[in-house]
């Protein structure tokens, strides 16, 4: 009797364990996963990892921050609206401080161990030094350097840039400067200078701009290199006037330009500052506060237009601090977003996900639409340039402000 009582018992319970499971689903599911962004595998299959390095404490982390945080808000938003062919996207990213051996080293590990298809990159000497790898390894690769070395796809096949590359945002900032000094009633022509970072990055225009200001007339613009991490860039500064120069062009990161800036202001030099990509930002103008006033910038992502809006409300919604870096927020976001768009397309068209055939698509599959970012983004077998054409802009009452309609360097 006693051993009839205990069998009901553990019958019993086991109904009541049975009913519960049934309630709950029948079984536990398993956590989702992923590189610090946006992880799970839904029906669709497994996760389509994609690798990016970052400069989040290194040399020109002022920017690389707010980019880094645009290109891990596009990752949460595409996988909040459905993946790609209802998978999700998996980030497998780190810091790698500016560093280019670092960069080399993290880069192996995603492609070799982390199995990603596709790579988002950051600063010029670690993205040259790499090109090498990146062809051999076949993989479709995006940077936030515009280094006109890596648009030829004859000698970069799977590199793609998508802002005019810094030679011809140096060079569309000098034909403004030129027409600027006609428009002032200046006879003659002006001398150039450049204040550049003292990098691979700083330099990799200064041949291109320099042969096109001595085609102009303009004579040979003086190279003036800003030391890293720099509290005071008078000496710098000082040679610049002693040079004469009428325009700066600024080929340089935000805070190191903003103390060019206010330092120019401090030593009463009168000239035209003009920033390329990475300085021409809200950023600059929160360092130098009012004396950004009048500095001219070559501004390839707009925070404006369609694209903008849907990337500056999600970081609203989800409470993204960025920094008040708008443009480099949505050029982050935009960079990643075009990555995303050569591997959805690959899908649509029934294609095995491999490195080739996103590249492939990048080729082929014309105008990207960036929702007003960029010019619609074009990339072909022969040219690996994106875009060709921005607008100049210009700091009045604390806000960058459009002067121009879009120019190319042709």
């Amino acid at each position: 009797m006693r051993n009839e009582r205990r069998w009901f018992s553990m019958l019993a319970l086991m109904l009541a364990l049975a009913l519960l499971l049934a309630a709950c689903g029948g079984q536990q599911q398993p956590p989702a996963t992923g590189g610090g962004t946006g992880g799970g595998a839904p029906s669709g299959g497994p996760p389509i990892k994609i690798g990016a390095i970052f400069d989040l404490t290194g040399a020109t982390a002022d920017v690389g921050t707010p980019y880094s945080k645009g290109q891990i808000a596009f990752i949460e938003w595409k996988n909040a609206n459905g993946g790609v062919a209802g998978r999700q996207l998996q980030l497998i990213s780190q810091d790698y401080a500016y560093e280019v051996p670092r960069a080399e080293e993290l880069y192996t590990q995603f492609v070799t161990q982390d199995g990603v298809v596709v790579f988002s990159g950051w600063g010029t000497g670690d993205t040259e030094a790499l090109k090498g790898k990146i062809t051999a390894d076949k993989i479709p690769f995006i940077s936030a350097s515009y280094s006109a070395t890596l648009a030829n796809p004859a000698e970069t096949p799977y590199n793609f840039l998508v802002a005019p590359t810094y030679s011809d945002q140096l060079i569309i900032a000098m034909k403004w400067a030129l027409d600027d000094w006609k428009a002032k009633g200046k006879s003659g022509v002006p001398k150039f200078a450049y204040l550049i970072n003292d990098s691979p990055f700083g330099r990799s225009p200064l041949a291109d701009g320099t042969a096109f200001a001595t085609a102009n007339g303009v004579e040979t613009p003086l190279e003036v290199p800003s030391p890293r991490g720099a509290t005071d860039l008078t000496p710098q500064l000082t040679q610049i006037r002693d040079f004469g120069a009428n325009y700066v062009f600024l080929q340089n990161v935000s805070s190191p330009a903003a103390l060019a800036i206010k330092n120019a202001k401090s030593l009463g030099l009168d000239v035209q500052f003009v920033c390329l990509n990475w300085c021409a930002n809200e950023l600059l103008i929160k360092l130098a506060g009012q004396d950004a006033e009048g500095v001219v910038g070559a501004v390839p992502f707009s925070p404006e237009g369609e694209g903008a809006k849907v990337a500056l409300d999600f970081a609203r919604e989800k409470g993204i601090d960025y920094g008040g870096a708008d443009s480099t927020f949505v050029q982050g976001w935009t960079a990643m977003s075009i990555l995303v768009a050569g591997i959805e397309r690959t899908l649509k068209d029934g294609k095995e996900l491999t490195g080739e055939n996103i590249k492939t698509t990048l080729e082929t599959m014309g105008p990207i639409d960036t929702g007003g970012v960029t010019l619609p983004v074009v990339f072909s077998t022969t040219d690996h340039a994106g875009v060709k054409s921005l607008r100049m802009f210009r700091v009045q009452n604390g806000k960058w402000v459009a002067i121009t309609d879009f120019i190319s360097a042709k």
